[in-house]
């Protein structure tokens, strides 16, 4: 790639560097360039590799003669490098340009921790070491910086010392033999008081007082106290927080789980409370329809005795008028019988008359023959239907029985279907309710339509009987007149009839005994439903005392839970009360670290006021050497006056006539 962006650029590659590059591949490498001569070509291409993501995580271009121009295009290369770690840069003369470079790449790029510019000459021109100084104060990742050899004098350590103040990530800084002085010293000692990430600063060889490299020591060993102090208490107020979230969260999840546990309970008691309930709304529905169907039946049962009163009592009335009708044919009888003893002879006159008349009569006792032929029907259709009306009752009982088999059957399946069939249960019951209910309107309305035409019949019968006796009544007198003639006939034909309604009669009272047994029947029918009635609510009672109980049960279960749950909150205020005094005493540790920061702000002032007078003593003794240094060249100067003075004169003496001559002139 390397050849590639040298042959973009028209420009050959060098094989030095080509060679290097092959050794330095791979990533987290270091690319060794060092005493290369690199040319501007070369740097460009550089510059253009180490764009974004270079491979190489250190980059060493140490005494590579670099000019003006190829660092340029190689640091601004740098500018948006993302890898590169470590730039060393030592040896290669870099001044005004290389400075502003310098300075740019500071500002943009935000991977190089470390740079080393040993042995080159960025002090010499303030301008191009202020932007410098610029952008290392807009850097917040630069970590260790090398200036050894770089000629910086007094201002641009003040220039250094206000990039310093606005640095925050600057750890390392070796200002090694330049010419920073007292003056670059102070600014430095200054910086320091605002700087709290600059743990070590090397001044030798910088002309700068002991005492003043010793406050820039103490600013420094105050700075790495200040962040041990500072890390440690970072560390324990993390691990604090780490312990408390994790106290936290295991709060949260025991309270979660008991929340759940109380959810859960929760649930099973409303599913047990709706479980009861239904079970005791099944129970009270079935108790209900077993109440409806005793007071159905104990309805049907108080008709049917009413219907068998009824009964009983048009038997009571038939028999009545039977007696009366036999008391009154009796008395007829014996009229008949002494009237015809009284008339025996008037009877053997008017036999020829009677023959004629008993003609008469015949047709009349067939007229009558087929009115008690008639009445005989209905007395056999009042048989047939008390028939019915028995087997009615049979088939009534029967029924009962049977719905009192299928309600036992019915319940017991209902027990054992109780938890599977809750709706089942609840539709057949409807159902079951219906078709009840049908059934007995149906049977209710079959029984009133009964009554009524029992009524009606009696209601006939009661006029048949009047018109009967009105018709007998009179009939009587020509039967009188009649039966006296054909009182023989009469008398045989009413022997006949009183057998027949004897027979009729001894038929009555056995249907009268034969319905007073069915009562009897279902009467203890009833009594035996009632029993069952009885041990239905005796069952009845015991579910209910079975839900009494499951209540009692429940409440105890809740009463469990609220105790758990008072016993949880207990347990959470003590661990609450436990964080509280965690968190009082992280209160207090950070007090304790405030009360720290005052002692160490207090001793940097006494600090600065001893370095303040001692800085007064120091300008003191300056002048008293400024005045020393005076009188010193004042003297040399004498000395130097007198020693040219002895030189003129020696000088003259040597080049100045012999003794002879001078004689020899005088």
């Amino acid at each position: 790639q390397y050849a590639r962006l040298c042959s973009e650029a028209g420009a050959a590659p060098q094989q030095a560097v080509l060679r290097r590059l092959r050794e330095g591949g791979g990533a987290r490498a270091r690319l060794d360039l060092a005493a290369q001569s690199l040319s501007p070509q070369t740097c460009g291409a550089l510059g253009r590799l180490l764009a974004g993501a270079a491979p190489w995580a250190a980059l060493a271009l140490g005494d590579c003669g670099l000019s003006e121009e190829g660092v340029k295009l190689l640091l601004h290369g740098l500018c948006s490098n993302t890898t590169v770690k470590s730039l060393d840069l030592k040896g290669n003369n870099l001044r005004t340009v290389g400075a502003e470079a310098l300075g740019k790449l500071l500002r943009q790029n935000k991977s190089i921790r470390s740079l080393t510019l040993e042995w080159n000459s960025l002090g010499m021109w303030e301008e191009g070491f202020s932007l410098f100084c610029q952008g290392l104060g807009a850097n917040n990742f630069l970590q260790r910086l090398d200036l050894r050899n770089n000629q910086i004098n007094h201002q641009g350590a003040a220039e250094l010392a206000v990039a310093l103040t606005q640095n925050a990530s600057l750890q390392e800084l070796d200002l090694r033999w330049n010419n920073i002085g007292l003056l670059g010293g102070r600014a430095l000692l200054n910086c320091l008081h605002r700087n709290k990430t600059l743990k070590r600063l090397e001044l030798a060889g910088n002309n700068i007082p002991g005492d003043i490299l010793k406050a820039i020591e103490q600013a420094l060993d105050h700075n790495q106290d200040c962040e041990t102090i500072l890390s440690e208490a970072q560390n324990q107020v993390n691990i604090l927080s780490k312990e408390v979230l994790s106290l936290k969260d295991e709060k949260n999840k025991q309270f979660l789980d008991f929340m759940d546990t109380v959810d859960k309970q929760k649930e099973e008691k409303v599913k047990s409370e709706r479980i009861s309930a239904a079970r005791v709304g099944q129970l009270q529905e079935v108790l209900d329809e077993q109440h409806s169907i005793m007071n159905s039946l104990k309805a049907k049962l108080q008709m049917t005795e009413a219907a068998l009163a009824l009964s009983e009592q048009k038997v009571h009335n038939l028999g009545e008028l039977l007696n009366n009708m036999k008391q009154e044919q009796t008395s007829v009888a014996q009229c008949h019988f002494r009237e015809l003893q009284q008339q025996k002879q008037e009877s053997s006159d008017r036999e020829a008359k009677l023959l004629h008349d008993l003609s008469a009569a015949s047709e009349k006792n067939l007229l009558l023959r087929n009115q008690v032929d008639e009445l005989e029907r209905k007395c056999k259709v009042q048989q047939d239907q008390l028939f019915q009306l028995k087997q009615d009752l049979a088939n009534t009982t029967a029924e009962l029985k049977l719905r009192a088999v299928q309600a036992e059957e019915r319940l017991e399946m209902e027990k054992r279907r109780f938890k599977q069939s809750l709706e089942d249960m609840e539709s057949l019951r409807v159902k079951e309710v219906d078709r009840m209910a049908q059934h007995i309107e149906a049977s209710e309305r079959s029984m009133q339509d009964r009554i009524q035409r029992l009524e009606a019949i009696r209601i006939s019968l009661e006029g048949e009987l009047s018109q009967v006796k009105a018709a007998a009544l009179a009939e009587r007198g020509q039967a009188e007149e009649e039966l006296i003639k054909a009182r023989s006939q009469a008398r045989l034909e009413e022997q006949q009839r009183l057998e027949h309604l004897e027979e009729k009669l001894q038929l009555m009272t056995e249907s009268r005994d034969e319905a007073q047994k069915c009562c009897l029947k279902q009467k203890e029918m009833v009594a035996e439903a009632q029993a069952r009635a009885k041990q239905l609510s005796l069952q009845a009672d015991g579910l209910k005392r079975r839900l009494e109980e499951l209540q009692q049960d429940l409440n105890s279960k809740e009463e469990e839970k609220v105790t758990e749950v008072n016993k949880v909150k207990v347990e959470l205020q003590e661990q609450i009360g436990h964080l509280e005094a965690e968190r009082i005493a992280q209160d207090s540790l950070r007090e304790k670290v405030a009360a720290l920061e005052r002692q160490l702000k207090a001793l940097s002032s006494n600090h600065r006021e001893a370095l303040l007078d001692k800085e007064g003593e120091i300008s003191l003794l300056l002048e008293k050497l400024r005045m020393k240094e005076a009188e010193i060249s004042r003297v040399r100067e004498e000395e130097a006056q007198r020693a040219s003075f002895l030189q003129n004169a020696i000088m003259a003496y040597v080049q100045g006539p012999p003794l002879g001559t001078h004689g020899s002139r005088k």
